[in-house]
């Protein structure tokens, strides 16, 4: 069964590039006290992720923030290094936080994991977004399938906050 708006996010690990190098991060570390836009990619450097989904919300950034948003988070099921190399790429390490999920423990958490095997992804993340305050999903948009991208915007999430 997966999350829906009203539910607590679980308490889960993430990695993030420190000044040091990779370093574990909680879910409550990231959402506790705070108003957060996270979304969920399938795979950093895919198509759809790299050419719509993240730039929507680097785009938007500065927006999300002057609704009262204090962080613009990405996680994807790829490791820390490779989330790294895609924020550089794309331009987006000043905008959005990236919370390498490795193991796709907090996607399976949540129940937004989905099995790509049968295109050699393996076990990834649903695209998806939502708005988290304090911990608690006050929005969420789900993706039907990988290559779709119109629920999980950066214009939907705008649209929703009040």
């Amino acid at each position: 069964m997966s999350i829906k708006v009203g539910d607590t996010l679980p308490e889960a690990k993430f990695t993030i590039m420190g000044e040091g190098g990779p370093k574990p991060v909680s879910s409550s570390e990231v959402f506790k006290g705070k108003t957060v836009v996270l979304f969920a990619v399938p795979g950093a450097f895919t198509p759809t992720c790299s050419e719509q989904h993240l730039p929507g919300f680097v785009g938007r950034a500065d927006d999300l923030k002057a609704k009262g948003v204090d962080t613009v988070a990405c996680t994807a099921v790829n490791d820390v290094f490779v989330l790294t190399a895609w924020a550089k790429a794309r331009d987006a390490q000043d905008d959005v936080t990236m919370l390498a999920d490795g193991s796709a423990d907090f996607a399976k958490a949540i129940g937004l994991d989905i099995d790509l095997s049968g295109f050699g992804l393996g076990t990834r993340s649903k695209r998806y977004a939502m708005i988290v305050e304090d911990g608690v999903v006050k929005y969420l948009g789900i993706e039907d399938s990988p290559p779709e991208h119109n629920k999980a915007t950066a214009e939907k999430v705008l649209a929703a906050l009040k």
